[in-house]
């Protein structure tokens, strides 16, 4: 029991703040940009525990049978999140990182171009699926994984967020129903 509290949530931690842990981080990746970190919270288990507990709660009105999370700090909370839920789990990465026959969508990021690929021999066809990412930004991201899912034939249910930037606009990109535990 680190921290001396059970596993089963039960006691501490809705004392827990998460959001104390993110750290905000100005000029990176590069100037301009301000990055918002979650490793800090990842790093405690307490904050981790409240996060995950309130991303659960959030995420039940989408009832999603799998969880689609864009690489790389949303495999962090996919996972866990997917088992709270019963759900499956799929991964979105950038180019080169998954084997055979993959789907791929370009996007604009806050501060580029990017790339995202899923596995195009999942079976996903006519699943409910739940995007989760850690930060809503300009909404590139989450529109490009919300089109491979389409493309896999899964419904896209809506995305979850731990943090919305809200002054860039990204709701208005996202092309699906957005909700973020913290919005900035």
């Amino acid at each position: 029991m680190p921290g001396g509290l059970p596993r089963d949530g039960t006691a501490g931690v809705q004392m827990t703040d998460w959001r104390e842990k993110v750290r905000t981080i100005p000029g990176f990746p590069e100037p301009g940009v301000v990055f918002r970190d979650i490793l800090p919270v990842l790093a405690d288990p307490d904050a981790y525990r409240a996060m995950l507990d309130e991303l659960g709660r959030a995420a039940t009105r989408f009832a999603p049978s799998v969880i689609v999370a864009p690489e790389a700090r949303a495999f962090l909370l996919a996972a866990p999140l997917a088992d709270r839920l019963g759900a499956g789990v799929v991964a979105v990465r950038k180019p080169g990182k998954l084997p055979g026959p993959v789907l791929g969508e370009e996007y604009v990021l806050e501060y580029g171009v990017g790339r995202l690929e899923m596995s195009a021999d999942l079976a996903l066809d006519g699943r409910r699926a739940l995007i989760v990412d850690d930060v809503l930004a300009t909404g590139g991201t989450v529109a490009a994984t919300a089109r491979l899912i389409r493309r896999a034939g899964a419904e896209v249910a809506g995305a979850l967020f731990l943090i919305e930037l809200v002054q860039l606009g990204g709701r208005e990109r996202a092309d699906v129903e957005a909700v973020a535990l913290w919005s900035l």
